[in-house]
């Protein structure tokens, strides 16, 4: 048998050291889905809906920095990859999308299932080319790799299955330095590096701010902050690269994270950004009292969220190596100590609301994060979904050593979890997998439930199951709105999850929450935890800023004239505020 396109396609990708494509078979797709058979170099994920598919693909790329792949049907197929490629887009991972496409000789005619992937992604993509040609393949296919390896993004195939079919017209060799070509060290030039340092040595209260941008550079950020005796703040995404272990770290900033990143940020003199593009303004040092200095690769970030006094294009880890050498011992650590102690009592704080006895009916969101970051294992890997599950994840997750975090930090979607949870379990087979879902994110890519049973990937799909939509009353009600259109009614998610083969543990009690989660974490399976956790849980406290309190006031106001007293009751309870 001859060679297709579709067998030159698949070697290309097995090439570029593809090792699986998440999708969902269809007719546009069979020339693709029978090469990936026939040649058995590719693995086939098949998920039960084509956006999970786009989620197990980001977050495997994310896990891994390898390129990552998914694929979807012509019209209504791929059309449902779109928003886990906004996802994996905005959070900076290599994805590719296989977008089939109707017969090449009816595009135009307005044919069933026809739609224009190559309009409809380029929002969400560095390189998206449609196929016409069967001599255009391997070169369009081998641009979109370097696209969204080199960019870090998606880039998106758009291919007719007719033409998929077809013979390949030429014989083709990969070339592997051509096709994945190593990324380039950037580091600013030396006089960019001297005035950065003039501005760091000038200054006895340094702040560090860090985002994602810093993976692989902890030991300079370490070594600087050591220097400087600064206090290291970072964002949500930079979590993972530089809190464990750290003893200048002072927690994170923003609505969910620590009053003291806070207050380490806005009462500094001088605020270095690492790799970070931490969206919300308010956060920052006002006025020009604080002087800001910014690092990062992409030229566009700079001064993007702050104005910056200086700002340098530069990979983190090569710049602080060659900014080093320049930087003085800073000998006063009052701004640091200050900072750190700070931190402990924030720290305190927010393990006390974790605590087994704070109460003894209700269990509270926190003791599940912490216990689940007691309980797992030394290079777990956890996601968490947007909302509630974000806020415990980021304040109550050690991730130490090995551990990873994935979530849709950037794109903010729902029902990332449980697919981010089948992509990392698929490229990491041996690893403990745990999903912080919640109920309204569960319940949205339910069917993925089925993908678990039917692969028998091992993740463990911890449910904070509080019958709402918690963040978005916790957002109504803190600008004065009556809690609307946020209420579910949950089935018993333990007892669901047996009936299609995943173990299921359903916790009710704060005394049954660490024995359940060590079971669950024991079982060798997919495990659904149903964990009924307080609704009313406050995650954000009023204070905060002047107008969330004025909100809550509002909304407390309202709630009384219109006979909804219980809420402030079951509030005042579960959070000891009045």
């Amino acid at each position: 048998m001859s060679q297709t396109t579709a067998d030159q396609f698949v070697e290309i990708l097995a090439a570029a050291g593809v090792k699986r494509i998440y999708g969902v078979v269809g007719d546009s797709l069979n020339g693709i889905t029978d090469a990936i058979r026939r040649q058995g170099k590719i693995e086939w994920i098949h998920v039960r809906h084509e956006e999970a598919a786009a989620f197990a693909a980001s977050s495997e790329a994310h896990l891994t920095g390898s390129l990552a792949v998914c694929a979807g049907s012509c019209g209504p197929g791929n059309l449902h990859l779109i928003n886990g490629l906004f996802d994996a887009h905005r959070s900076r991972v290599p994805v590719l999308a296989i977008a089939a496409q109707i017969p090449s000789s009816e595009i135009g005619s307005g044919y069933f299932q026809e739609t224009r992937p190559q309009d409809l992604f380029r929002e969400c993509s560095h390189y998206c080319e449609l196929v016409s040609d069967t001599s255009q393949m391997p070169r369009s296919l081998e641009i979109g790799i370097r696209e969204a390896i080199g960019k870090r993004g998606v880039s998106v195939i758009v291919i007719p299955g007719d033409v998929a079919l077809k013979p390949a017209s030429t014989t083709y060799h990969p070339r592997l330095s051509g096709l994945l070509p190593k990324a380039p060290v950037v580091v600013p030039a030396q006089e960019e590096l001297h005035d950065l340092a003039t501005l760091l040595n000038g200054s006895t209260r340094t702040t560090i701010f860090c985002g994602s941008g810093v993976a692989g550079a902890r030991d300079e950020v370490m070594k600087l902050a050591k220097k400087l005796n600064a206090p290291i703040v970072h964002a949500l995404k930079g979590k993972e690269f530089i809190e464990h272990e750290n003893p200048y770290d002072v927690g994170m900033t923003g609505l969910i994270g620590f009053s003291s990143g806070y207050y380490a940020m806005k009462d500094c003199d001088v605020l270095l950004m690492l790799g970070t593009d931490f969206p919300y303004r308010q956060f920052y040092p006002e006025g020009t009292s604080v002087r800001i200095a910014q690092i990062d690769i992409r030229p566009g970030q700079i001064g993007r969220r702050a104005a910056v006094d200086i700002g340098l294009v530069g990979d983190i880890g090569p710049t602080l190596r060659a900014l080093l050498p320049s930087i003085e011992e800073n000998t006063d650590s009052g701004h640091l100590e200050q900072s750190v102690v700070h931190y402990k009592k924030t720290r305190k704080t927010l393990d006390g609301l974790a605590h087994e006895n704070r109460s003894k009916h209700i269990i509270h969101p926190q003791q599940i994060a912490k216990t689940l970051s007691d309980l797992a294992s030394e290079d777990a890997v956890f996601s968490c979904d947007v909302g509630l599950p974000t806020v415990w994840a980021a304040r109550y997750l050690a991730l130490g050593g090995g551990r990873r975090l994935v979530g849709s930090f950037w794109h903010g979607s729902m029902a990332n979890a449980l697919p981010h949870a089948i992509g990392a379990q698929a490229a990491f087979p041996g690893r403990q997998v745990i999903s912080m879902s919640g109920d309204g994110g569960l319940s949205m890519l339910m069917g993925e439930l089925l993908t678990l049973a039917q692969l028998k990937l091992p993740a463990k799909i911890v449910v904070f199951n509080n019958s709402a939509l918690g963040f978005v009353e916790v957002e109504q009600k803190s600008t004065g709105f009556l809690p609307f259109g946020t209420d579910f009614t949950n089935p018993n998610f333990a007892a669901m999850a047996e009936t299609i083969g995943i173990k299921g543990v359903r916790i009710e009690r704060p005394d049954e929450v660490e024995p359940g989660l060590r079971d669950a974490l024991a079982h060798d399976g997919p495990v659904l935890v149903d964990a009924v956790v307080a609704r009313t849980e406050l995650p954000i406290p009023p204070s905060i800023k002047p107008e969330m309190a004025k909100g809550f006031t509002l909304y407390m106001v309202k709630a009384v004239f219109n006979g909804r007293e219980s809420e402030l009751i079951d509030l005042a309870k579960t959070n000891l505020w009045s």
